[in-house]
């Protein structure tokens, strides 16, 4: 009778053991998993570095042609453009998470522009979508005017568009005048050595009435089929051309 009481108590103490050690493993387990999310909420807030090779130094920036920067290095110089013309500028849009304004200018007055730069090579063009989105985007940043910056130019809708709501814009051939003024942005000379004709020479000096967007006056050039086109007489610095 005592030993079948024993095995019953002994019984009875390996259940209640087991219980206490079961809980405590759950919490093990638990404790590793919280362990692991601040790691992984601490890369996710990794923030854009401007040292990081996505963006070079002023100095750098300030030597590069237009086609040779990103478009975080476009509007580093850009920055140091208007803050050298007097203006406050708070860098908004910096890793391009820009919500359709990269940077808020601010003059002497007091008076805030949001401006949206976008640094595209020749064939692309700012589309009507970006107009609209700098124009809701700019009542968050308390900007009463806007302005779109480009290295290329606005398709027809986006000019369009641009016009009807007050969205002031410079485009490839504006931008590069301004900057060379400046003075302190001294890119490069890259010289392209081009073969033509005695004949080809006379057509290019052959000017037009017609004016280039830029202002300068459209000269007569031919392609290499042979075609002629009327293109903007201060190439390479505006390359606008227009059908004959």
């Amino acid at each position: 009778m005592n030993s079948i009481i024993i095995f019953i108590v002994g019984i009875f103490c390996l259940a209640v053991i087991a219980g206490v050690l079961q809980p405590s493993k759950k919490k093990k387990t638990r404790r590793s998993k919280r362990t692991k999310n601040p790691a992984i909420k601490k890369s996710a807030n990794t923030g854009f570095n401007r040292s990081s090779s996505t963006c070079r130094t002023d100095e750098v920036i300030l030597t590069l042609p237009l086609d040779k920067m990103t478009g975080a290095e476009f509007e580093r110089l850009l920055t140091l453009y208007f803050r050298d013309n007097g203006y406050t500028v708070k860098e908004v849009g910096v890793g391009g998470r820009d919500g359709g304004v990269d940077l808020v200018i601010t003059d002497k007055r007091g008076e805030k522009t949001a401006v949206q730069a976008k640094c595209y090579a020749d064939h692309n063009k700012v589309q009507v979508m970006t107009v609209r989105e700098l124009v809701g985007a700019k009542r968050n940043h308390d900007c009463i005017l806007s302005l779109i910056v480009t290295t290329s130019d606005l398709t027809g809708p986006a000019r369009k568009e641009a016009d009807q709501f007050k969205v002031d814009y410079w485009h490839g051939g504006l931008v590069d005048s301004k900057l060379r003024s400046w003075g302190k942005w001294t890119p490069s000379n890259r010289k392209v050595k081009t073969t033509t004709t005695k004949k080809e020479r006379s057509l290019s000096k052959t000017v037009s009435n017609i004016k280039c967007s830029c202002g300068a006056a459209m000269v007569k050039r031919k392609n290499k089929a042979g075609a002629e086109f009327l293109g903007c007489s201060s190439y390479p610095t505006c390359r606008k051309t227009k059908a004959i």
